[in-house]
């Protein structure tokens, strides 16, 4: 089975790149460099021949290895379980911080931290190569060693980098928790891991209220006994309590410790664990090593966003998501600088992102849809101090039009692309991009990373252009999970089990006849009403048409009669007369689809403001909750309506 090539380029569509863009392409160049003539024929043999490709991409992009690695795959222990460049040693602390600290781009700043309150704080190259090698050899002075886990419970600040490449540097593998988390999902996560260590921060802030970050690690240490060590780091300078023998400021930590080596690490030792949330409640440690993560995010840093040496680039996330470590060793590794942001991009003002944008000199700006509509709606005008910025890059959900268009022509100016990106935790990185080199239609992609090999599959496991069907991958590549942490028959479950040798990625989309890919949603949201499958993407962006809504979610509820039935729940904006919004959606929707209709004060979101489809569903029809860890407070659940109390009963 192959998967459909990348978007027609002589088609017609909304962004159309200009020659400078095209220009700049660290892809369209080594196209050109290795003989292709097209990125159709690229992708390829990206594809069909792994060991020539990966072994291009790499000396292509600088990803140096210690000692060279023996061949690209190994698939002997069986397709879900390859190994990468086996035999090879690196360490992804030499990547993105020894490397650079004594070259030409030593004194150029690497990281930038903007707090929610105003805050700023910065460090070059070789700055954040003395603090990594420094807190390496003061873990390795705590008794922390190879392959010992490290739980990072700690804001966007710039010790979470050096915490992070520190661990890397020993060879300790970093478990990124999510600030957010409460006392027990954070035990849950020191506990699967059996960490030795956690890193934590005195609090932090979300909207300027205040985030007690030590006491809830104190609180999850009680039940984590594995743990012996917690460092602090003083970010709001606020008084906690300090447990002797066990807790330490990371400023008392001596500032000149006995230097240790940087480990070299064979390509597939683990670097991190990054948690998910489970649909049973059971977080799912999704383990990444060194040589996939460092390759995978070069490439997509590199070939999908094209980012140079001279980019800054900015994004709003915590550690705990994978966008965090993204940014670490995909902008760090091409010497560019990040910007890691505390809070949400409308705090404390709905200008805040395009004020670090105009500050910090953004190029690249990372940017989620629900966002955009928040900010969308409270934004008036044209955004300013834009001069810098080069494109966006979209993660984390699909697209509804309307907020899109807004996002590209009245702040873009119809003059930056939208690098629209899909993949997951699971995978490294993503699967899907909309390239900017190439033109963008609204909403969509326009091509399967390079090296990829995606496709859309029916209930047969055949692959389909034009209709919607499961998002799978017909190969493996470098990023892709190497399990679940302990927990192999799990990851075989959730991930190979459908199809043998295939991976579904458990999301809904299409492509059509020019190669032009849409999401639309969790295969495991998908509605069926008499017969008829329909993501729940679809109809919220159809409900979002109608600019009195605000926000969309929607889910299916069992109907005797069709199956499933079509349920909405919409945030209005405070001046918006609703009365007919039932019935404007029947217009918008059409009555096969058409649904029962409740507006709310807010939709329960995670606290980097993903929807909850899942707990939205399992709330409205009275089931248990499952993992509610990353629910933001300022969203509660128990605003949306049970069918009980709502009167839904057709």
């Amino acid at each position: 089975m192959r998967g459909p090539a990348p978007a027609d380029p002589d088609q017609q569509s909304v962004w159309m790149p200009p020659d400078p863009v095209r220009s700049r392409s660290r892809l369209l160049a080594a196209m050109t460099k290795w003989g292709y003539g097209s990125l159709a024929e690229l992708h390829r043999a990206s594809v069909d021949e792994p060991e020539w490709f990966w072994r291009a991409a790499i000396e292509d992009l600088g990803v140096e290895f210690a000692e060279p690695f023996e061949r690209v795959r190994d698939d002997s222990a069986g397709i879900p379980f390859p190994r990468w460049f086996p035999g090879g040693q690196l360490n992804l602390a030499t990547l993105c911080a020894h490397r650079h600290a004594d070259g030409p781009i030593a004194d150029k700043t690497a990281v930038v931290y903007e707090g929610d309150g105003g805050t700023r704080r910065t460090l070059t190259y070789a700055e954040l190569d003395a603090q990594v090698r420094r807190f390496a050899a003061n873990l390795a002075a705590l008794g922390v060693s190879r392959g010992d886990r490290v739980v990072l419970f700690v804001p966007v600040v710039p010790e979470a980098v050096v915490a992070f490449l520190a661990c890397a540097m020993i060879g300790a593998i970093s478990v990124p928790a999510f600030t957010g988390y409460g006392p027990e999902a954070l035990a849950a996560r020191l506990r699967d891991s059996a960490a030795v260590a956690l890193v934590t921060a005195d609090a932090t802030t979300r909207r300027g209220k205040v985030v007690p970050l030590k006491q809830t690690a104190d609180e999850a240490l009680r039940s984590a006994p594995s743990v012996r060590h917690s460092v602090v780091v003083r970010h709001l300078d606020n008084d906690v309590e300090m447990r002797d023998g066990r807790d330490v400021y990371w400023d008392e930590l001596p500032e000149n410790p006995e230097p240790v080596p940087t480990v070299q690490l064979e390509s597939n030792e683990p670097l991190t664990i990054v948690y998910t949330s489970g649909t049973t409640g059971r977080p799912k440690g999704i383990v990444h090593s060194h040589a996939g993560f460092a390759v995978k995010t070069a490439v997509d840093f590199g070939y999908a966003f094209d980012v140079h040496d001279d980019d800054v680039i900015a994004w709003i996330s915590d550690m705990g998501w994978l966008v965090g470590p993204m940014l670490v060793a995909g902008g760090l590794q091409l010497g560019a600088t990040v910007v890691f942001t505390e809070g949400v991009p409308d705090h404390p003002t709905p200008t805040r992102m395009w004020e670090i944008i105009d500050r910090n000199g953004v190029t690249v700006q990372g940017v989620a849809p629900t966002a955009m509509r928040l900010v969308m709606a409270r934004a008036e005008g044209t955004p300013a101090g834009l001069g810098s910025l080069r494109s966006f890059v979209s993660t984390g959900e699909a697209w509804d039009e309307p907020t899109w268009r807004w996002l590209y022509e009245t702040v873009g100016g119809g003059q930056r692309p939208i690098i629209n990106f899909s993949g997951g935790t699971e995978v490294g990185g993503g699967l899907l991009v909309a390239y900017p080199f190439l033109p963008i239609d609204p909403a969509s992609f326009n091509a399967p990373l390079i090296g990829v090999d995606a496709a859309v599959l029916d209930g047969d496991g055949k692959p389909v252009t034009g209709e919607v069907g499961e998002l799978a991958v017909l190969n493996t590549f470098p990023g892709m999970t190497h399990a679940f942490w302990q927990d192999r028959e799990r990851y075989l479950e959730t991930y190979w089990s459908h199809w043998e040798d295939v991976w579904v990625h458990g999301d809904l989309a299409s492509v059509d006849e020019r190669g032009v890919w849409q999401i639309h949603g969790r295969s495991d949201d998908t509605i069926k009403v008499s017969g008829r499958r329909v993501g729940p993407a679809e109809i919220e962006a159809a409900l979002l048409t109608d600019r009195r809504i605000v926000e969309a979610a929607v889910i299916g509820a069992p109907d005797p009669q069709r199956g499933q039935r079509v349920v909405a729940f919409v945030v209005v904006r405070d001046d918006a007369d609703h009365d007919d919004l039932e019935s404007a959606a029947v217009g918008r929707i059409g009555r096969s689809f058409a649904p029962s209709l409740h507006v709310v004060q807010a939709l329960p979101k995670t606290k980097n403001g993903k929807i909850m489809r899942r707990a939205i569903r399992s709330r409205y029809l009275g089931l248990a909750q499952g993992d509610l860890s990353s629910l933001d407070p300022a969203t509660p659940i128990d605003g949306i309506p049970t069918s009980e109390t709502a009167g839904d009963h057709r």
